[in-house]
């Protein structure tokens, strides 16, 4: 753990705030005309996974948490927990349903996710931009609709109902934002 200013802020970065371990979502620093300058950020709880907005005084020093990228593989699902593997050590870790939250609906057994790990325990998780699943049930298009912006609903293997384009099929691989949980492309 090292001190460092609020001018060393980084979105994703790890600090220190009310004795837990927080994520900065975002941060903005502000000079008003009058008065002093100030930094006014988002910090997310690894414990709770709550966001809050705190202000800090321009050059106040914090503590940075040092947090390593593991890659690993998710297992299964245990209770209100969800067991990943490091690819490297063999080592199991658990993250809470609360890190994971709604990406949960996303995530299929050994898949490969990038853990973050401090002092040997798994504070949170790195989400791809994309996901790519298979579609499980899907009906048919009518013919001739496909030149459309026209969509259905299909199911996907882990459950999750997306809209898409009338050409996807039952079988068809296909991409998704987890973000937003839109179509992105055909796989």
């Amino acid at each position: 753990m090292s001190a460092i200013t609020t001018a060393d802020f980084k979105k994703g970065m790890f600090v220190e705030f009310k004795n837990e371990t927080h994520q900065i979502v975002d941060f903005q620093h502000v000079n008003p005309g009058k008065g002093s300058a100030f930094v006014r950020t988002k910090l997310k709880s690894l414990k709770s996974g709550r966001v809050q907005e705190f202000t800090y005084k321009a050059g106040d020093a914090v503590i940075e948490i040092p947090v390593e990228t593991h890659e690993m593989q998710y297992l299964y699902k245990e209770g209100d927990g969800f067991v990943f593997m490091d690819n490297q050590s063999y080592e199991q870790y658990t993250l809470a349903a609360a890190m994971i939250g709604d990406f949960a609906s996303y995530m299929k057994p050994n898949d490969t996710y990038q853990v973050l790990v401090h002092n040997e325990d798994a504070v949170g998780i790195r989400f791809p931009k994309k996901v790519r699943l298979l579609v499980s049930e899907a009906d048919d298009g009518a013919r001739g609709n496909t030149a459309t912006s026209a969509t259905k609903t299909v199911k996907l293997e882990t459950g999750l109902v997306v809209s898409v384009p009338l050409f996807i099929r039952q079988g068809d691989l296909i991409a998704v934002d987890p973000q937003t949980g839109s179509y992105l492309e055909r796989s």
